[in-house]
């Protein structure tokens, strides 16, 4: 199987000295949120016991999981519900048998929205959660 990886290196504290890159090998649907919300909601969950089985399966992967928001409220706000979003989805997965030691959050508050327009249904594909499977770096 080929792999696909950006070149950029995310690091972080938690993902041991090592670095770890993105790959393509797996993709998850992203997480999403009511607005002011960070509550799993039970259209999400068939998602993340997929994730949480795949993850399982390869061990030699992690799990960065990002947090996002829409545009309205403070940056600081934003960020700080963003961490919550990320940190939900990922007690879900750990309560699913997935050791936490796999998964490290970050939360990108309102700095990397993918829709971008001012409208009801923009605005909610941006309040996410959003999966990054990571490996080891060469």
């Amino acid at each position: 199987m080929i792999i696909e990886q950006k070149v950029e290196v995310i690091e972080s504290k938690d993902l041991e000295p090592t670095k770890y890159v993105e790959t393509k090998v797996a993709t998850f649907k992203d997480v999403l949120f009511d607005f002011d919300r960070y509550t799993i909601k039970e259209d999400n969950k068939p998602v993340l016991r997929a994730a949480s089985s795949w993850l399982m399966e390869n061990p030699d992967v992690k799990l960065l999981i990002e947090g996002h928001c829409d545009d309205r409220g403070t940056n600081e706000y934003n960020l700080a519900l963003g961490d919550r979003r990320a940190k939900a989805v990922r007690d879900y997965l750990v309560s699913l048998g997935v050791p936490s030691s796999k998964i490290n959050i970050l939360s990108y508050g309102e700095e990397k929205p993918i829709c971008m327009e001012k409208t009801v249904d923009c605005r909610a594909r941006n309040r996410r959660a959003h999966f990054v499977i990571l490996s080891k770096g060469e």
